[in-house]
């Protein structure tokens, strides 16, 4: 596949409000909402680069760098930011608002691996993505070192689950 697409043409926005139903005894977002909602639209990004369905390869630590309160909008941001033959890296970040005073930060950001596959399940080419602002080259750029990090990663993981296998420890 020779197609290419820029960072821009998988820019994806969610919004959404933060209820009671969606917070913890400190009145904050549930982590895993949010991880959740990273998933979604880290997904969403990727089936518009690709116009394939997805499925997700890993995500990167997510840092909860502020907390999100009930009643703020918590607005997500996602991209792709580095494409190989059939996978995707996006970046999310993610920015809550105090709907009251307009306070706005960022607090949390993610990337995500995607998989573009076919409808048998199966990897598929995607367009090779191409950065045009100087945040996006920067993040095509180090895209290799994290890919790297991901991968001793995913060994030391296939390595943990082989040694404790499926049975209990004890």
């Amino acid at each position: 596949m020779n197609e290419t697409k820029t960072c821009r043409e998988s820019f994806t926005v969610k919004t959404s409000i933060v209820l009671p139903p969606d917070t913890n005894t400190y009145g904050t977002l549930f982590g895993g909402k949010l991880m959740a909602y990273i998933d979604d639209v880290a997904a969403i990004a990727a089936m518009r680069h690709g116009r394939n369905n997805v499925v997700t390869a890993s995500t990167d630590s997510v840092d909860f760098l502020h907390p999100v309160y009930e009643g703020n909008s918590v607005c997500l941001e996602a991209f792709v930011t580095y494409t190989g033959r059939t996978s995707m890296e996006i970046f999310v970040k993610v920015i809550a608002e105090d709907l009251i005073t307009g306070d706005r930060n960022v607090c949390a950001m993610s990337f995500l691996t995607m998989v573009a596959v076919d409808e048998n399940g199966k990897p598929t080419p995607i367009p090779t993505v191409v950065p045009e602002t100087d945040e996006e080259k920067n993040l095509y750029e180090t895209a290799k070192e994290r890919a790297e990090i991901r991968k001793k990663r995913r060994k030391d993981s296939e390595a943990r689950a082989k040694k404790f296998g499926t049975g209990l420890p004890w």
